[in-house]
């Protein structure tokens, strides 16, 4: 059984937690999730050709990223229009998705290894990374993050890099 499959499992077991329990909220956010992957794995399997083309890990973890991004700006467009309750309805869902993903790192954390990912950088470039570098920078930090098998928000990563590369 692959690792998506028992994602799927899990959520499918917490569906029906929650239908027992009588949390309707909690259930629907579930579904939500169990349909998002499973509409990823239809793509795949469509652009694969393939019978059984089941997610990576890596690839259940990035819907459900795209999940809780659209979520946040789903909430930034709530609030700017005057509707905390819709806000907070999808704040909620956020927590539920996290559940189902790695921890994130805390910014102290993160920092760090930006850091350690510039200094590496600058030893491959030969110079140190100016805001021009952008792009690698981001794609180095992107590389030693996954190669940890660590999440961070994207805005935060791309923040931070920011900030190193002025300074």
């Amino acid at each position: 059984m692959t690792e998506s499959a028992t994602l799927e499992a899990q959520i499918s077991q917490q569906i029906v937690a929650a239908m027992k329990a009588r949390d309707a909220d909690r259930a629907g956010t579930l579904r939500m999730i169990k349909a998002a992957l499973m509409n990823k794995t239809i793509e795949k399997r469509a652009a694969q050709k393939q019978i059984d083309a089941a997610l990576t890990q890596q690839e259940s973890e990035q819907v459900l990223v795209s999940m809780i991004k659209q979520r946040r700006d789903s909430i930034e467009q709530f609030t700017n229009g005057g509707r905390p309750d819709l806000a907070s309805r999808e704040a909620a869902e956020i927590v539920v998705i996290e559940e189902f993903l790695p921890k994130a790192l805390d910014e102290a954390a993160l920092a760090k290894l930006v850091a350690e990912a510039l200094a590496e950088l600058e030893s491959t470039l030969g110079h140190k990374p100016t805001p021009k570098d952008m792009g690698p920078s981001m794609k180095a930090v992107q590389a030693k993050l996954q190669a940890a098998g660590l999440r961070a928000e994207g805005r935060l990563v791309s923040d931070l890099v920011k900030k190193n590369l002025a300074s």
